[in-house]
């Protein structure tokens, strides 16, 4: 029996799904990794999102959710640009073909994303830190930065900030609780 083309299930793979021309498809992102401690000793300039490069083992592991981005940098070397110190433990059920877990491990970003970095990151007091790691539509990406580090008195004022911003939102809860109990 002949069954039109348009109402036959979609094989995987290809252009199918997307949204728009960008390859966007607009999927969940299932974080494994922040580095919180980033966003602490930087001043956040511009974020970009990167692809990995990862050994099998590395996946497997990253899905785990046990990886440390605390020490990772980002380093760019001769047109492309590495993400080191990233902690992805081993995998516990690896043989032979375990990964090392500190070892530097290639991000995907454009040519004009790399030139832009590589510049900025030139600049006095510019760094590349990563953000974070998640997966998005099954493939690992990371969150990286273009950053400059907080002096301690930058630190204690950001700090204040958050501190009164909780309290300002606790105030009105707490207004909005009064006014709908009387």
């Amino acid at each position: 029996m002949y069954v039109p083309k348009e109402s036959q299930p979609k094989q995987g793979g290809g252009a199918a799904g997307k949204a728009g021309r960008d390859g966007e498809k607009g999927g969940k992102r299932k974080i494994v990794a922040q580095n919180k401690k980033a966003r602490h000793d930087y001043a956040i300039i511009d974020t970009f999102e990167a692809g990995l490069v990862l050994m099998g083992t590395e996946v497997k592991s990253l899905r785990e959710g046990r990886t440390s981005l605390t020490d990772g940098f980002v380093q760019i070397d001769r047109g492309e640009a590495w993400l080191h110190n990233a902690h992805i433990p081993e995998y516990h059920q690896g043989s032979w073909t375990n990964h090392s877990a500190r070892r530097k491990r290639k991000l995907l970003l454009h040519r004009e994303e790399i030139d832009k970095l590589e510049a900025k990151s030139q600049e006095t007091g510019h760094t590349i830190v990563p953000l974070a790691l998640y997966f998005k539509d099954g493939r690992a990406k990371a969150e990286i930065a273009l950053a400059r580090g907080k002096k301690e008195y930058d630190k204690r004022q950001t700090l204040r900030e958050k501190q009164d911003r909780r309290e300002s939102d606790r105030a009105i809860a707490a207004a909005k609780r009064r006014q709908r109990a009387q």
